[in-house]
């Protein structure tokens, strides 16, 4: 009796559930098409959904922020304003610089016995700790062309995303010692550019020991379970580059483009590409060519 008590009670739990999933849904699907008729009228680089004003960033508490994903987003800009260089020398604050998506140079087929190398889309794998922020430089003009000098700030972020294979591709995404000129003098306006070099220093730092205990700064010179193959005779070249630990500074280039433009705040909006090698594994292995796209903003003073 007990046993048929408690089936009638989960089949009408059950129902329960069902009818209220049926009411549920309809409204589910009406936020999930808001929410991609937003997506779609954005820019072609994913813009964040409610995005928010530097005002109203700062006006949130700690414990708005903490949890909600809301430190690694870039604010928003609106207006279409102007803001002159010429005969000034502009200080850059608060550049945020916010990926939106990442692909990876992969070696996608062989055509004519040469390969074909294609960007492919990548699955990010690190939490929200990838965007740069608080970084400042000077804005000024030389050679008759606007130029951005980097100077200071979080400047660098360690990154990972997964191929569709499965493979792991870690970086660090990176804007060191930046320099980035336009094509013209100015003004920054919507349509105004910027792009330069930067230094991306290795993923990897001296202190790093590999799952051999092989390191730069401490650990073994070589593998100690494979003494015999050290000797530069059989299998000592293949080796040399897993043994032979280095810190790799490497390069990377970033062209940003405004497309909002607040003069009464003095606040800038647009979107980056940015194009970079990957980590090494301290000189073990071929870096990959990683493409960053997103968004940024900065503070003119």
């Amino acid at each position: 009796m007990f046993r048929f008590l408690l089936v009638l009670a989960v089949v009408a739990v059950a129902c329960g559930f069902k009818m209220h999933m049926k009411m549920e849904i309809p409204t589910f699907n009406k936020a999930v098409t808001a929410a991609m008729a937003g997506l779609f009228a954005a820019t072609s680089i994913s813009m964040p959904a409610n995005a928010l004003s530097k005002n109203d960033i700062l006006s949130l508490s700690y414990l708005q922020v903490k949890g909600s994903g809301l430190a690694n987003r870039c604010a928003e800009v609106t207006g279409s304003d102007s803001i002159a260089i010429a005969g000034k020398k502009l200080k850059v604050t608060d550049l945020c610089i916010e990926p939106t998506s990442w692909q990876v140079e992969e070696e996608v087929g062989v055509k004519k016995g040469v390969p074909v190398k294609e960007f492919v889309n990548t699955k990010l794998m690190t939490r929200q700790t990838y965007t740069l922020e608080g970084i400042s430089g000077d804005l000024e003009v030389k050679d008759g062309k606007a130029t951005f000098t980097e100077k200071d700030g979080i400047d660098y972020a360690a990154t990972t995303v997964q191929l569709p294979g499965g493979e792991r591709v870690p970086f660090l995404f990176s804007v060191k010692n930046l320099v980035a000129k336009s094509s013209s003098a100015g003004p920054v306006a919507p349509g105004f550019d910027l792009s330069g070099s930067f230094t991306v220093p290795s993923y990897r730092t001296g202190l790093f020991l590999d799952p051999k205990g092989r390191g730069t700064t401490t650990g073994y010179d070589f593998a100690g379970a494979l003494p015999g193959l050290q000797n530069g005779v059989d299998g000592g070249e293949s080796l040399f580059n897993e043994n032979n630990k280095k810190f790799d500074v490497l390069s990377g280039d970033i062209e940003f483009s405004v497309t909002k433009v607040n003069a009464a705040e003095g606040e800038i909006g647009g979107v980056f590409v940015s194009n970079q090698p990957s980590d090494t594994d301290m000189g073990g292995k071929a870096p990959k060519q990683i493409l960053s796209k997103g968004i940024f903003f900065a503070k003119l003073e």
